[in-house]
């Protein structure tokens, strides 16, 4: 009895091994699911602090060349603070509202589309990345001479 209760025991050796065999690969993927989730998300918060900043120094600005001007400025300043890097970036500033009279209600807006790649994750050549866009609207001084 004592025999079969050490054969028993003997026929386990190994399982732990098999099992880790087993759970490493999914436990793996899980981990690696939950830093391109991360990363999505301190992208995405820096893109949409990047747009803000944009339409803010677009709103400040005096004319709209200078408005245009600042806008890619401030977004590109932004996403470097923010140390993000975009395979590709789009900023386009609506500046319609400097060709609203004075005295009359009008705002700037500046859209950002970025490319996050996640190839230095996983590595060079390899699939993964994702378009992100955040827009953002800043108000005009209503009694400000717009040019």
């Amino acid at each position: 009895m004592i025999r079969t209760w050490l054969r028993r025991r003997r026929d386990d050796r190994g399982s732990a091994a098999i099992e880790a065999a087993i759970l490493a690969p999914p436990l793996l993927l899980l981990i690696g699911l939950a830093i391109v989730g991360g990363r999505i998300q301190i992208a995405g918060g820096a893109i949409e602090h990047a747009a803000h900043d944009a339409a803010r120094a677009a709103s400040i600005s005096r004319t709209k060349g200078e408005a245009y001007d600042n806008a890619l400025t401030a977004a590109g300043a932004t996403l470097n603070q923010q140390g993000l890097h975009c395979a590709s970036l789009t900023v386009v500033p609506n500046l319609a509202g400097f060709d609203v009279e004075v005295g009359q209600p009008a705002t700037v807006s500046v859209s950002i589309t970025c490319v996050v790649d996640f190839s230095d994750l996983v590595g060079d050549g390899l699939p993964g990345s994702k378009t992100l866009t955040a827009s953002f609207v800043s108000a005009l001084d209503t009694f400000r001479t717009r040019t």
